[in-house]
């Protein structure tokens, strides 16, 4: 892959994102399943240096290993991007049985909506702040008998267990010369309840996060907190969602700053972050298609005070399925948001408060 590419400003790095298919399931019988995917993006963007038509790039490579052996399962998936590679999880458990078991290793945190609080290719405003699909090193005990669900666990470090490695794939908090934070010991539970409304299949549920980040020039630490409050509908092949989530760092000065893909940002040091979802489901039966889904993902980030702003971001598009091919067709708007031109999320600099947006289409075959 061209150096060039890894030159380039971290709005157009971010086009590496992937909320895209999930790793592969552990093997309801004994046995190993080996698997892996590869990418191919194209993007054009209204803002930035290159904003013009963009050509199709090599995105993304990666294997998958699961398993299982009497009580025993385990999972794994690793990445390669443009510049990095990284570990996306690898955790070892045991099974009680289908619907409970206990896994050790690089994990996903259970918060919030479950497996992903949206449904485009660049996620919602959560994933950026650590708030969605983040993978850290612990121990987590998952419970979904019934129509009730538990998860409990206790997250001993991000992926590295150093926040100066900005080469990863979850975003967590990050190092740097004006913030040297990192991430240590977090405790968190999950509990959701599943029940139907006349037509509804329904879901609540309620997250909560408590643990410490650590400040490497002197070893102090500081109290870091998160909770959110989720809500699930589905009717017929429309489903709806939302999610309302808060962090807070309690660190002095109002910021901390976060890494991934290669580059770390300023974000607010506490906010509130709202999530509201559309998806509607089209019965592909006769059709050459396997699969098509529409969607759009509305999420904010509500941060207040000196130096801080509110940030937006809106994902409007459709995702089809084709045998082993997978695509996204995506068009991405926000609003001092990062990746999409802002200097942050929450963050209030000058030029960072204009709507930017950009289309992204990506393409993926998983075996």
């Amino acid at each position: 892959m061209a150096a060039t590419h890894v030159a380039l400003a971290a709005a157009a790095l971010l086009l590496l994102l992937c909320p895209a298919a999930p790793a592969i399931a552990v093997p309801a019988e004994e046995g190993l399943d080996l698997g892996g995917a590869v990418r191919f993006n194209l993007g054009w963007r209204d803002y930035g240096p290159g904003s013009g038509n963009g050509r199709p790039e090599l995105e993304l490579l990666r294997i998958d290993a699961s398993g299982r052996r009497g009580a025993g399962i385990f999972s794994l998936q690793y990445r390669w991007y443009d510049g990095f590679d990284a570990v996306h999880h690898a955790w070892a458990g045991w099974s009680l049985d289908a619907d409970r078991d206990l896994r050790v290793g690089v994990q996903q945190v259970p918060f919030g909506l479950l497996p992903y609080a949206s449904q485009g290719f660049w996620f919602g405003s959560g994933y950026y702040l650590g708030l969605e699909d983040d993978y850290d090193l612990g121990i987590v005990y998952r419970d979904e008998r019934g129509d009730r669900s538990w998860h409990g666990g206790v997250m001993l470090r991000d992926e590295y267990g150093t926040g100066a490695n900005y080469d990863r794939y979850s975003f967590d908090v990050a190092t740097t010369d004006a913030l040297p934070y990192r991430e240590v010991e977090h405790a968190v539970v999950r509990y959701a309840r599943r029940f139907e409304r006349g037509d509804w299949a329904l879901e609540w549920g309620a997250s909560g996060l408590l643990g410490r980040i650590e400040d490497r020039t002197d070893g102090s630490t500081f109290r870091h907190a998160a909770a959110a409050l989720h809500l699930e509908g589905a009717r017929g092949p429309w489903t709806l969602q939302g999610q309302w989530a808060h962090y807070d760092y309690d660190v002095p000065g109002g910021r901390v700053a976060l890494s991934a893909f290669m580059f770390p940002f300023e974000v607010a040091a506490r906010a509130d972050v709202l999530s509201v979802n559309v998806v509607r489901d089209f019965d592909m039966s006769g059709n050459w298609l396997d699969s098509l889904r529409c969607y759009n993902n509305l999420s904010t980030t509500r941060a207040g005070g000196p130096g801080l702003a509110d940030s937006w971001l809106n994902v409007t598009g459709c995702s089809i399925g084709k045998g082993p091919m997978f695509t996204y067709f995506d068009w991405i708007a926000g609003r001092n948001m990062w990746f999409v031109g802002g200097p942050g999320i929450g963050i209030s600099e000058p030029g960072g408060d204009t709507w930017r947006s950009r289309l992204n289409i990506n393409v993926g075959f998983y075996f």
